[in-house]
């Protein structure tokens, strides 16, 4: 039985899996949902959540954190993105401080998700993303789309984002070799660079491109026109 990767090209949950896979040459079987794709849970017994990964064993995992912090025993035979690069302290303070910024990503992200095939390409999907985005933030996508520049400044002043870019521009990744910290950085990062008026720093698009580029991914797979 193969590796599968159920996922929404829409979500950096999905694609910090993706990234890490890459990285360590693992084949997998990709398949990309709708976003009102109901049925393939069903199938799959299980609560309506992205990433699933589906293990050799049958085996189904669904937290993209713990299947990060799991990846080198998951698969020891590959490339490390834990052992010897990052230890729990560090990886452990990088979590903190995506949860502390959790609520403005999330805020950020909903304008900039139609613009991926799960959401976008199909009608009845757009509507049903819409009435969840309403009913989660109380605010329509559109109403979002009009507060996503004073959302980048809270997002941008709470991170510190020049700093982190320029660190990244002179370690080149998060630490000094790709780590499950870039797998989580680039994926959850990327998405705010298609947000329209919104410019993220060189140095930073530098690095996801150069992430994209070692994991052997493509963050614009998926996206309409891509």
């Amino acid at each position: 039985m193969m590796i599968t990767l159920y996922h929404f090209w829409s979500s950096p949950q999905s694609q910090r899996v993706r990234l890490a896979l890459g990285y360590k040459g693992i084949g997998f079987d990709d398949r990309p949902l709708t976003y009102d794709d109901d049925e393939t849970f069903f199938d799959l017994g299980i609560s309506r959540t992205v990433p699933v990964l589906q293990l050799d064993d049958g085996r189904l995992l669904t937290n993209s954190l713990a299947i990060l912090s799991q990846i080198d025993t998951l698969f020891p035979k590959t490339p490390p993105l834990i052992d010897g690069i990052i230890d729990a302290d560090d990886w452990n303070a990088l979590l903190a401080w995506r949860q502390k910024v959790d609520h403005v990503l999330e805020r950020l992200y909903a304008p900039g998700r139609p613009a991926f095939a799960d959401i976008g390409r199909d009608a009845s999907a757009l509507a049903a993303y819409k009435a969840d985005i309403q009913k989660r933030f109380g605010m329509s996508v559109e109403e979002l789309a009009n507060d996503r520049y004073d959302g980048f400044s809270q997002f941008a002043r709470l991170t510190r984002l020049d700093q982190l870019s320029h660190h990244l521009a002179r370690n080149r990744y998060y630490l000094t070799q790709p780590s499950i910290a870039d797998m989580l950085l680039a994926a959850d990062l990327f998405p705010l660079q298609i947000l329209d008026g919104i410019s993220l720093p060189i140095d930073l698009m530098y690095y996801l491109k150069r992430v994209g580029e070692q994991c052997g991914i493509d963050l614009e797979e998926g996206m309409l026109g891509a």
